[in-house]
């Protein structure tokens, strides 16, 4: 359970359609990287989705990604992104998106790439797929790792092995 503080401004709420690949893979790393459980992930494209609740339309959303703060107000498009990319330790990575000089060129990059979001998908699926496949194994190596650990320390695994020859 997510507690509520608006000093941080978070829980930060996402609103993204899981529908397209390239904003599922990104979601899926934001999750990933959610350690303190700062994000609340929610699909637009689920069946009985309802974005009036969520002081936006549809149409809008389906346009740019929207975050929602604890006290209800929207950030959208690049800036959604920099709070959700800030909330799980890498807003360094987004930080020159939000500079003076360069804000407005990110702005116009993102809003294209919003646009065209499932055709860039469908042309970077490979890519999407490879990458999906890479965290997919590093995950299984991560979960094998752990439990030769805990098998190791335990000292249990080793006798059941001995004990089976």
């Amino acid at each position: 359970m997510k507690t509520l503080n608006a000093s941080t401004g978070y829980p930060l709420t996402l609103l993204y359609d899981a529908t397209c690949p390239v904003c599922s893979l990104e979601m899926d790393h934001l999750r990933a990287r959610d350690a303190e459980h700062r994000l609340t992930f929610i699909d637009i494209a689920a069946p009985g989705f309802d974005a009036l609740p969520w002081g936006a339309t549809l149409a809008a959303m389906n346009a740019q990604l929207h975050a929602v703060r604890p006290d209800g107000s929207l950030i959208v498009g690049v800036g959604a992104l920099r709070a959700a990319y800030g909330a799980v330790g890498l807003g360094w990575l987004l930080a020159p998106t939000g500079w003076a000089p360069l804000r407005p060129a990110f702005e116009v990059a993102y809003r294209v790439f919003a646009r065209h979001r499932q055709t860039f998908s469908r042309v970077a699926a490979p890519l999407i797929d490879a990458v999906r496949h890479r965290r997919a194994r590093a995950a299984v190596a991560r979960m094998q790792a752990c439990a030769s650990r805990a098998c190791g320390a335990s000292g249990s695994c080793h006798a059941a092995d001995r004990s089976a020859s």
